[in-house]
């Protein structure tokens, strides 16, 4: 079998973290049972560029049980569980591309060997799939009858591309889902990422200034968890409406340019470019922490950054300091600028990404079966799709909700009644 990992005798490790992640994830669990039984992408073919996680490799297992044919690619060079991926291989036979610390290089071509049995389905996190067949493999496009993107700066990108009329085949934004954003980005990045820190740097939360850049539902679930832990939380905004909503939360918003001096801690979270420079590294104080959650490490101008050292050393695993030549002050980076809660730390909690891939399969399935209806463009998850995966996640949970009675459904459904 084709494959690319570090160490294939990792793969008894790997399979024992994969069931470890599996036992809190019954929303997965409930639809490969019966994927299983059904077979509904029996015969094809899907190309997987994700964080190469335990959680990944339990959709990989749910799609590869509902009869498709899956090829499994990172998307991003630190978030690999070189573990995780010799399991896949060793354990479950699906051909995995995925090396920690993999260069540049390897990261393309591990994305070529995972289109290399011309997908129809391409799931993505960042778009990366998606761009890399629109700009380098055209003749494979033909196949390709849609995809799936999870995160917001995949969407964004798929977004201009549709604009642009140059989007080939429809693409579902499972990151719009409710059951995705409103519990992995806020809940899952919230946890993961300040895990990431933690683990990072050993270095105290509580008392700490903490910055988050960007008030979406990742920058929420951030500023949320590191006010928990006693933090001074700072927010900086470009939307007036998320600006307000961080006030009315209980965080003070200054620009970045008045909360570059003050920081302890610096997280961003915009899927935008460059909303650290080189201005604001030159303006922090000594002993600095600078880190990333978005999906993509341009958020942080690194090249400004290295102008401005005199040196830099690695200070500790996933930690390089940097020394500015202008007053000595020391700015400390976190796993390369890339996303923290995977190049530090694990991840989002297994329990939080049940949903989100159980909203990649049951979207695979959603698109072999009406790919023929869809145009070339992005789509939300189908409403059905996010209140059943809620449903399940509830129902695992153990939880039990009010259903409306005949009179209330009458109630609501009539302008007659309605005073």
């Amino acid at each position: 079998m084709d494959y690319d990992v570090r160490d294939i005798k990792l793969a008894d490790q790997g399979r024992s973290k994969i069931e470890w992640a599996e036992a809190t994830m019954p929303v997965l669990r409930l639809i490969r049972k019966r994927f299983k039984r059904q077979q509904p992408l029996k015969g094809v073919r899907v190309t997987a560029c994700l964080h190469v996680t335990t959680e990944t490799a339990n959709l990989a297992i749910t799609l590869k049980a509902g009869g498709a044919d899956v090829r499994l690619c990172a998307s991003n060079p630190l978030s690999t569980q070189d573990d995780v991926a010799a399991a896949l291989v060793q354990h479950e036979g699906i051909p995995t591309f995925a090396i920690k610390g993999e260069d540049n290089a390897t990261y393309y071509r591990h994305i070529e060997s995972a289109i290399a049995h011309r997908p129809h389905v391409t799931m993505d996190d960042g778009a990366d799939v998606v761009s890399h067949l629109h700009s380098k493999r055209k003749e494979l496009l033909r196949n390709v009858i849609g995809g799936t993107e999870e995160t917001t700066t995949g969407v964004i990108r798929l977004r201009s591309m549709a604009e642009k009329k140059v989007l080939k085949f429809p693409v579902i934004s499972v990151n719009d889902a409710d059951t995705k954003h409103m519990f992995d980005n806020r809940y899952g990045t919230g946890q993961s990422t300040m895990d990431g820190i933690v683990r990072a740097t050993n270095r105290l939360i509580c008392g700490s200034v903490v910055v988050v850049i960007g008030y979406g539902w990742c920058g929420r679930g951030i500023a949320m968890r590191a006010k928990g832990m006693g933090a001074d939380v700072i927010v900086t905004e470009i939307d007036p409406l998320k600006g307000l909503e961080a006030v009315m939360d209980g965080f003070r918003v200054m620009p970045m340019e008045q909360a570059a001096p003050v920081g302890d801690f610096f997280v961003t979270v915009t899927g935008n470019i460059h909303v650290i420079r080189g201005e604001h590294f030159a303006a922090m104080k000594d002993g600095a922490i600078v880190c990333n959650s978005g999906h993509f490490n341009v958020e942080l101008d690194i090249p400004a950054l290295e102008k401005l050292a005199a040196k830099r050393r690695i200070v500790r695993p996933g930690v390089e300091q940097f020394t500015l030549k202008k007053n000595d002050h020391r700015v400390s980076l976190l796993g390369e600028g890339r996303l923290v809660n995977l190049a530090t730390a694990e991840g989002h909690p297994s329990s939080v990404m049940d949903m989100s891939f159980a909203n990649q399969a049951l979207s695979a399935e959603y698109i072999v079966k009406n790919y023929k209806q869809l145009e070339k463009m992005v789509y939300p998850v189908p409403p059905a799709i996010d209140k059943e995966i809620a449903r399940l996640k509830l129902a695992g949970m153990g939880v039990a909700i009010d259903t409306l009675t005949a009179e209330q459904k009458k109630y609501l459904a009539s302008w007659e009644m309605g005073t």
